[in-house]
């Protein structure tokens, strides 16, 4: 999804700015953009414009097809699920709601986005466990990001890596599990 929901943003930005009355933000918003910042004001803003690109049908939440299998059993076993993203909690919610599975958000019990805190800064894990209002040990955190499973970790959660076709490479010997499927866990 990084690859369409950021360029259909850049590419609506000025369009989507004018139809506000916010055409002098051009430049500003367009440097956030260039430099992939988390600026709250800008993730809220790309969250906007993504709701109107599911709206009309140029956007669609692309999950692997083992997310709403996963979802689905997790939900039987009776293990909440949440997720954690720099992107809006906005933008999870549209995402989900118009994945290429149909609406999922249903599955979801939690959204946290860096509201909590960076994601790769322990203190932001141990936050969103107080919010779940469960004991770190008792939450795995899943991620393709070698930095923010050691953050979890740090905060006492379990982690494990998520392998996918197109992931960033990580550092080798990180110690956290491997999955490459959600029908591996759980």
């Amino acid at each position: 999804m990084y690859g369409r929901l950021f360029p259909y943003a850049r590419n609506h930005l000025q369009t989507y700015l004018d139809a506000n009355g916010r055409s002098a933000e051009f430049d500003r918003f367009a440097s956030l953009m260039d430099q992939d910042s988390k600026d709250p004001e800008l993730k809220k803003l790309q969250g906007h414009m993504w709701e109107e690109g599911y709206r009309s049908g140029e956007l669609a939440g692309e999950v692997f097809e083992d997310v709403p299998r996963a979802l689905k059993r997790w939900r039987e076993q009776r293990i909440d699920t949440g997720v954690f993203s720099s992107g809006s909690v906005l933008a999870q919610k549209l995402l989900f709601r118009h994945s290429t599975a149909g609406d999922l958000t249903s599955f979801l019990k939690w959204h946290f986005d860096t509201s909590v805190g960076v994601k790769t800064d322990a203190r932001s894990y141990a936050k969103i466990a107080a919010l779940m209002e469960t004991p770190p040990p008792s939450v795995t955190f899943i991620s393709d990001v070698v930095r923010e499973l050691d953050a979890a970790r740090a905060a006492g959660m379990r982690t494990a890596l998520s392998l996918r076709p197109g992931n960033p490479a990580q550092p080798e010997n990180h110690g956290h599990p491997l999955i490459r499927s959600f029908d591996e866990w759980c």
